[in-house]
Formats: structure tokens, C-alpha cells, sequence
């Protein structure tokens, strides 16, 4: 289900933006200089909150995580009274101290509760993934400035959680998530940060598909994770796919040359840019990147 409702979402936006694309420029060639950009301009404007955005409300499937987490669903209320739902992975194991937490963010079209069942191997690590304003079963419609907001206050409530160090919790962003991951990492102490699949604006995407049609004047939604990663000093691993139709290479080099701080870059073999996340390798580096850069007290 989960494979199924990422690629439709994505490979909707590409054809959508690529037929659009394909028509403005063949309206162009036959003169149509005036009107076709105009006519472009005005669908993109009118379209972008669903190209940037498609809330899902697909029931959860939460894994259960057997003996080395407890799952706790979550409602947590935002600072204008929106209530996000999501699942907190609570490790068992000795009260030894404070353990370290992790904070997921999903992608366009990701119901996030499938993920428990990659981050429980996360063995002693406190893990939250909370779905998006409109998406799963959250309040609210998502705006840029609201999930960036909204994300900031989850990395604030899961720091002042009982058992949480607030000085090792760590970031993880999947495509449209890796901007809100890198938004945070900027703005909050965050210990490390894992990028899977990450662009460098939404404005840039949009200006290669829509090239007649002022992306840079008339998106609201910009995400631009390139100056986000200009402020983030802390760690990073990116993960990309070897064939990633959807967010072209040389848009998560830019990603990668303006971050701040130490990173790595791994390119999982044999993936693509909507199933990277199904592999055991992308989630095996992850884990040994957290491992090695915040895990330790």
C-alpha cells in the first residue's frame, strides 16, 4: 500500500508537470508567446498546493515493535491549537538515563506510521514520526510555514519528554521531508541529521518543469533546504537513489555543497527516487551513521 501510494503521488506530479511542460512549449513553437506562458503561469499558481502537497489519509499500520520499543500514539497539539497525530517508539530496557530520540519527517505523499518498523531497530533510542497537517488522521491543511513551524515544536515537545537527552536528538528527512529535516537542523541544536533523497528549493524543481511559467514569482511553497542548509552546522548523511527520476542529481549536489556542517553521501544501488526507502541497505546506513556520530553519551 505504502509503495503504491508514494509512486502514484509522484509519478502524478511528474506527469502532470511534464505534460504541462511539453504543451506550453509545443503552444510556444507555434506562436503562442503570449498566452502559453500566461496560461501556464496561472495553472501552476492554481495547482501548486496540490503538486507540493498530497495529504493522504490512509489508515495506519503501525508495527509493532515486540521487546525493544513501546509504540504510544500521540496528540499533540500545535502552538494555533492544530492536533498532529503520530506514535512515539519509547525504548524499553534499564532506566539508565536519558537515551538519545530520533524525529522523522515524511515525504508528498507519506502516511508516516510504517516507519515504526524501521526505526524500533534503533535499539535504546526514543523515535517520533507525527503525519503532517491534512495527512493521515492530523487536523489542518499543510502550508510550507506550517510544517515548519509544526516541526520545530515536535523536535521542542519530544526534547522535554522524561528519559529524552535533549542534546542527542537527531533528524531524518525523505524527499519533501528532507527540507523540513534540514529546516530544523538550522534552527534547533539537533545532533545529526539523515537526508534521503533531498533537493535544493521547490522553486528549482518547479522552475525545470515549468520553465515558461514564473516558478520563482508565483510558488508560496518554496522549500529551499539550500539556504536552510547554509545555517546547519551539524552532521550530515545523504542518501541518494541511483536512478531518481524525480529530483535530478544536480539538484541534491547543491543540497550537498551548501551544508555547513560534516557530511557523507552514499548512493544506494538499485533504487529509485520513490522506493528508496524500502531497502535494507538505505535504513543500514542510517543506523550505523547515528550510531557513530550521536548515539554515544
Amino acid at each position: 500500500m505504502y509503495r503504491s501510494s508514494i509512486g502514484t503521488g509522484f509519478m502524478k506530479l511528474l506527469a502532470e508537470t511534464a505534460d504541462l511542460a511539453e504543451m506550453v512549449s509545443a503552444f510556444v513553437t507555434k506562436g503562442g508567446w503570449i498566452t502559453a506562458p500566461l496560461g501556464g503561469a496561472l495553472l501552476l499558481y492554481l495547482m501548486q498546493d496540490r503538486l507540493v502537497f498530497n495529504p493522504v489519509r490512509t489508515a495506519p499500520t503501525l508495527f509493532r515493535s515486540g521487546t525493544t520499543h513501546r509504540a504510544r500514539a500521540v496528540s499533540i497539539s500545535m502552538s494555533d491549537g492544530i492536533r498532529l497525530q503520530g506514535w512515539w517508539l519509547r525504548p524499553n530496557g534499564p532506566c539508565d538515563g536519558p537515551k538519545p530520540a530520533v524525529i522523522y519527517f515524511g515525504g508528498r505523499s507519506e502516511e508516516v506510521s510504517w516507519v515504526s518498523g524501521q526505526l524500533c531497530s534503533l535499539t535504546g533510542v526514543h523515535a517520533l514520526f507525527v503525519n503532517y497537517r491534512g495527512y493521515g488522521r492530523s487536523q489542518g491543511s499543510p502550508t510550507e510555514a506550517t510544517l515548519l513551524q509544526d516541526a520545530l515544536e515536535l523536535y521542542d515537545w519530544i526534547g522535554a519528554r522524561p528519559g529524552v537527552d535533549p542534546r542527542r536528538i537527531a533528524v531524518i528527512g525523505r524527499s519533501l521531508g528532507s527540507g523540513v529535516a534540514a529546516y530544523v537542523a538550522a534552527h534547533r541544536p539537533a545532533a545529526a541529521a539523515v537526508l534521503i533523497t533531498p533537493y535544493d528549493s521547490i522553486v528549482e524543481i518547479a522552475r525545470r518543469k515549468f520553465p515558461y511559467c514564473a516558478a520563482r514569482i508565483l510558488l508560496r511553497h518554496r522549500f529551499e533546504s539550500v539556504r536552510f542548509a547554509k545555517g546547519a552546522k551539524v552532521p550530515a548523511l545523504v542518501l541518494l537513489a541511483q536512478d531518481d527520476d524525480v529530483v535530478p542529481r544536480e539538484h541534491a549536489l547543491r543540497l550537498i555543497a551548501a551544508w555547513c556542517g560534516e557530511k557523507w553521501v552514499e548512493t544506494i544501488a538499485g533504487t529509485g527516487h520513490c522506493d528508496i526507502q524500502l531497502h535494507a541497505h538505505t535504513w543500514q546506513a542510517a543506523y550505523s551513521f547515528l550510531f557513530r556520530h550521536f548515539l554515544p553519551a
